[in-house]
Order: structure tokens, then sequence, then C-alpha cells
């Protein structure tokens, strides 16, 4: 049997409108030159050049903001080094201990055996730094501030927090980007950009916790975001897609290398990718290459912290190897009738599972883990399937940052119209993709054009469906995730309000469709949405800026310096794990704890019958009145009005130490 088909090289039609008229018999005729053709093609250039200088500016201008925001809350260039390192609280001041640690060392060869073989973080214990903690950004900076010629004109903080602070240019540009994909307008990216700054006070905190990990690292995960979405873009050329796949295995690695929480995050968009697999909802071959990335990322950050434990025993790799090993075994998911599929697939996730958990249980058995035990101690505590008496669990419980989300985020991302647009084209687009999904589940190959649904969703629209569902429940969970999904709201929500095919949605619904309207609404409820937001809160911004603080905290700096002053550089301090990180940067002096415990010594956790709260009162509180129980054991050398110092009696067991009581301002 002969069959005509197309010519290798050659497209039958062009989608955009650019191809060659057809003859009535069918036989394409000569392409010729074409006034049109030009103009549509020089007005894309235009629009990608001033797209992407928007982009750029919009970048840049946040990037600036918030760095202008932290100098006039601070007064960061007129207060003294000392000050400047106070600034940094709790866990920031830790990070930044190390590279302050690195600059001073000698050689960047004893810089590197300082942190291998750190014993200033934990008393009497030596510990891998580069292991424990996701620290390899500040070795990278320290090894770039020694090795470029800025030492002259620019100090160590400075090349710090101006680092951290553009990185929020790459941050705003990849949602900036992400939105203009999604929508095929960039200005929906400017939409994206002003909600971001609008909503700041939900969407990032870098300007007063510089240093924190989620500010190095999430920058990277909106540019992965970005990257995916153009990779799942149907016909992209070859050379495209490898690019494409280049920036998602580059920015997967680095989000890791600088996150703690990098397998939870990467196990979320793991489970949001495997729920569009199943329903037949992304490409298989693009499916694979994502899941293969996460693996290969993850496990080369494995291996450049030492084979750290937590990685090697996460739920991301057993879970990611066990849908690369099912997708094997079940190879015919997409055959048959709608109960035949809808079962086959109930027994895909059956079967993936059940794999994940073996798999998982038997790497932690063969290589003895048990260092994120309290991560799952905590989750179960938290939704009430029993309490725990696990140390590290309980430190997440009483943070608040790790509560449910506060109502009143809600009402913050109201006040910006962020929240209304949001759910209008949530509900739109995920009607949308239910109606794709059922299609897909009864769907028929022998159906052909007669099968085609007739409401349609972009394996990229569908990905940010997923993700912004997925991290909005783990933000509503959890607080401090809310980082992880606030901004994918600007994103989505703009690109939305900019979308050809929500808005024609709506208006075929209410009977109004036709292509001009579409155009036209889809460009000025933005306009509109972003005039009103300037209206509204331009006043405020100028405020803001122009309202000028300063850092003031004499009785830590008295602390500080009268540690350097008057103890050896030996000595040992115990206290608040917030205020001791703010000891080891000032002083270099030796910890007993610190704020980083995600990586933390594990007790057995279990309930004993009977346990009852403590009948002595709290060590901090008892040992100010100067009972003689206290005072045989610890003498005050240090006070004021935020802080008490007692010097442990050499004649008590164990090292010297010097426990600052109280805490910081």
């Amino acid at each position: 049997m002969m069959s005509i088909r197309q010519r290798k090289g050659v497209r039958a039609a062009d989608s955009s409108g650019d191809g060659a008229a057809q003859q009535e018999d069918g036989a394409p005729e000569p392409k010729l030159p074409s006034e049109g053709g030009t103009s549509r093609r020089l007005w894309k250039i235009l629009s990608f050049t001033v797209g992407g200088a928007v982009a750029l500016c919009a970048g840049l201008l946040t990037s600036v903001y918030l760095a202008t925001l932290h100098e006039n809350d601070l007064w960061f260039s007129n207060i003294k080094e000392v000050e400047r390192e106070i600034s940094f609280r709790t866990e920031c001041g830790l990070y930044y201990s190390y590279y302050k640690q690195m600059l001073q060392a000698p050689s960047l060869a004893h810089g590197f055996h300082g942190l291998m073989y750190d014993n200033k973080t934990e008393s009497m214990r030596t510990i891998n730094l580069l292991q424990r903690m996701n620290i390899y950004q500040e070795v990278f900076l320290s090894v770039l501030y020694r090795v470029l010629p800025i030492q002259k004109y620019l100090e160590p903080v400075y090349f710090y927090i101006y680092t951290l602070f553009g990185l929020q240019a790459v941050y705003v540009a990849a949602l900036y980007a992400t939105s203009w994909l999604l929508s095929g307008t960039w200005l929906a990216g400017l939409l994206a950009a002003f909600w971001y700054v609008t909503n700041r006070t939900d969407t990032t905190r870098v300007e007063f916790t510089i240093p924190l990990r989620e500010n190095w690292a999430l920058p990277f995960f909106a540019v992965q975001v970005a990257a995916i979405t153009y990779f799942l873009r149907p016909n992209l050329r070859p050379v495209s897609e490898r690019l494409a796949l280049l920036a998602i295995f580059t920015s997967t690695f680095v989000f890791s290398l600088t996150w703690q929480f990098n397998q939870f995050t990467m196990l979320v968009q793991a489970l949001g990718l495997f729920a569009l697999d199943s329903l037949g909802m992304l490409p298989a071959a693009k499916a694979t290459w994502l899941y293969s990335i996460q693996l290969t990322a993850l496990l080369l950050v494995c291996a450049l912290q030492f084979f750290n434990s937590m990685i090697l025993g996460s739920l991301l790799i057993s879970f990611n190897l066990s849908v690369l090993i099912a997708r094997k075994l079940q190879k015919n998911l997409k055959t048959g009738n709608f109960l035949n599929r809808l079962g086959k697939l109930l027994l895909h996730l059956l079967v993936v599972l059940c794999l994940t958990l073996f798999l998982n249980n038997m790497i932690k058995r063969m290589l003895s883990l048990r260092s994120d035990e309290h991560i799952f101690k905590f989750l179960k505590a938290k939704f009430g399937f029993g309490a725990t008496r696990d140390f590290d669990a309980n430190l997440y419980l009483c943070e608040e940052a790790f509560g449910l989300l506060p109502w009143d985020t809600f009402g913050r991302l109201s006040d910006t119209l962020l929240l209304h647009a949001y759910v209008l084209v949530l509900g739109v687009t995920a009607t949308m993709a239910l109606a794709a999904a059922l299609h897909h589940l009864s769907d028929s190959p022998a159906q052909g054009h007669a099968g085609r649904c007739a409401v349609s969703l972009g394996p990229d629209t569908a990905y940010n469906l997923t993700h912004t569902i997925a991290f909005g429940a783990l933000a509503l969970s959890t607080m401090r995730m809310k980082y992880l999904w606030t901004p994918h709201v600007c994103v989505f929500a703009a690109s939305g309000l900019c979308s050809p095919e929500v808005w024609g949605s709506l208006l075929k619904v209410a009977r109004l469709y036709t292509p001009a309207r579409v155009c036209v609404v889809r460009h000025a409820v933005p306009l509109l949405t972003l005039l009103c937001l300037g209206c509204k809160f331009w006043p405020g911004v100028m405020d803001e800026l122009s309202e000028l603080r300063e850092f003031y905290d004499p009785d830590t700096v008295e602390l500080m310096h009268w540690i350097n002053s008057n103890t050896p550089r030996t000595a040992v301090f115990a206290g608040s794990m917030q205020l001791l990180a703010g000891v080891k940067l000032c002083t270099g002096r030796t910890l007993t704890n610190h704020p980083h415990y995600e990586d933390m010594m594990d007790g057995p956790g279990e309930n004993e019958a009977g346990l009852q709260p403590a009948g002595h009162p709290r060590f901090c509180e008892e040992i100010r009145r100067g009972l003689p129980a206290y005072a045989a054991l610890f003498t005050r050398v240090f006070q004021n009005k935020t802080f008490h110092v007692y010097r442990l009696q050499k004649h008590v067991a164990g090292p010297p130490a010097a426990s600052p009581s109280g805490q910081a301002r």
C-alpha cells in the first residue's frame, strides 16, 4: 500500500500563520518574501529585545531596592564591624562566620583544613563542616574575594551582601521569564515582578536575614522552574532542548548544594511531575530526563558533602529510582478503556509507593542511617499522629516558622489584588487540567483526531499548575515554606491574567468569545492592574525608602567586646543557640551548641510511661538568684542589662566554660 508522508526537513504548515499559502489541490506554492511576514519577525525581535531589557531593569531595580532598605534600616555603612556582624542574627551569623574564617586563614589550604577538621563549632567534637552544613557558597565567595583584585575597594562584608542582593536580580528575572513563557507576553513578567515587590513581606526576607540558605537557593530554584517551563514547551529544536537541559541541571545542582532542605523541596516537585506523568500530561521522555537530573544533581551534591547521610537516605532518591523502575515494569499504562486505565494507574501508584518504602528502608539499613528521623518524628507530631520526645523534632514544633500559615497572610495578598487574580486563574486552569486528565484517561490511540479534547493544556502550564498546588499545600502546613510558594503565586497569577487560554475559556463560557476580544482583555486587565498597584503602593514605597533607622544593640556589643578582651581563645561558651552564633562570629570562641540542628545526633525519641513535666525551675532564672547550690558551681564574671556570664568553677568535672544567660535583644 502506498502512502504519502511529509519530506524530512520540510514543514507542511507553519502554525504561526507565516507559512506558504496552499493551493486548492493541496500543493504548496513557492514561499516568497512577504512584507507581512517580515514585519511580524521584526515585531518579535523588537518585543524580545524590549521584554529582555525590562526583565533586566526589573531585576536590578528590585536588587537595589532591597539593598537600600537594608542600608536604611541598619545604617549598615556607618556602624562598626562588630555591629555589622551582630546584625546577622541566629544561624545567619553562624554561616557568615565560616566566610570570615576562610578569609582570615593564612592560605586557602589552611582554610579548607579548618572547615574539614573544625573543633570550634561543637565543643569536644571535631566535625567536617563541608559535610554537615551547606556552606560551599561561603567557600566560593571567600576564594573569589581573595583572588579578585577588589580588596582595596570593597570590604569583605559588602562583597558578601552585594552578592546576595545581586542574586535577587536573578530571582526576579527568572520569575519574569517563567511568566513570559507561560503567557506569551512580557507584560505578564512585569506584573509578576511588581507583585513580588509589593508582596515583599511574604515573598522574601533577604533584607533582614541575608546569609540564610534559602536566600542563596531560591533564585536558582526559580531559574530551574523557568528552564523546566521552557523545556516542556512543544516542538523545541534539539539545540534548544539541550540548552534547556543544561540550565535545568546546573540550577538544580546549585540549588541542592546551597540549602539543607533541598531533598524535601525536590521531593514535592517530583511528586507533581509523577502525577502529570502518570496521567499522560507530560511527554514520557522529558519526564524521564527530569527525574534523572534530580537524581544526578543530588548524588553529585552528596559526593561533595562527603556522602552526607541525610542525602543518601533521602526519600527523593528512593522515589525517583522507584518511578524509573516502575515505568520499565509497566509500559502499557495508556492502553485500554477508562476503567482499565484507571486500574493500571492505581496499580502503578501502589507499585511506586511500595518500591519507594522498600528501597528507602534497605538503604537506611545497609548504611545504618538515622540522621533524618527527627524530620519524620516532627511531621508525625505536627499532624497529630502521636507525641515525640525527640529533641530536634520538638525544636521544630516550638518554632513559629514551622507552624501553620497565619490567616493574615491572605489579607496581605488580597490587598495587592494578588490573591483574587490567583484564585481566578487557579480555578480556570484547574478545571481545564481536570478535563484534560479525564480525556487522557478515556482517550484511545485508535480514535485519532476524533478523540481530540476540546480543552487543551500544555505540559508547561500543567507543570506550573501542579507546582503551585503542591507548594501551596506545603506553605499552608509550614509557614517557613511559604517563600517557596508566594513567588510562584505571583508568576502563576500574572501569567494567567495575560493568558489567551484563560480568557478564551472565560469568554466562551460567557458566549462572548472572539479572538479580538481575547487579545484586548489579556492586555487591558494586566495594564489596569499595574496602574492600580502603582497608584496604591508607590507613595508607600517612597516613604519606606525615605525612612532612616540605625542599628542599636549596646548590650550585645558590650558582651562581645568583653569576651574578646577578658577570655582566652580556648574558652568554651554555652547559652542560647541564637546568641552563640553571634559569639562564634564575633569572637571565634568554641561553642557547646548552635542554631544548625538539621543534622544533629538523634535520641530514641520514645515516650516513657508516666513522663511528667520537670519539677525544678529553669536554670537561667535560678542562677541569677545566687543561691548556694548554684554559687558553689558558677561564678558571675560579667553582667549588663541583658546578659549575665558565669564561669564554671575549676574543681567541677568537665571543661571550663562561660555561660551567657539571658536573651539577645
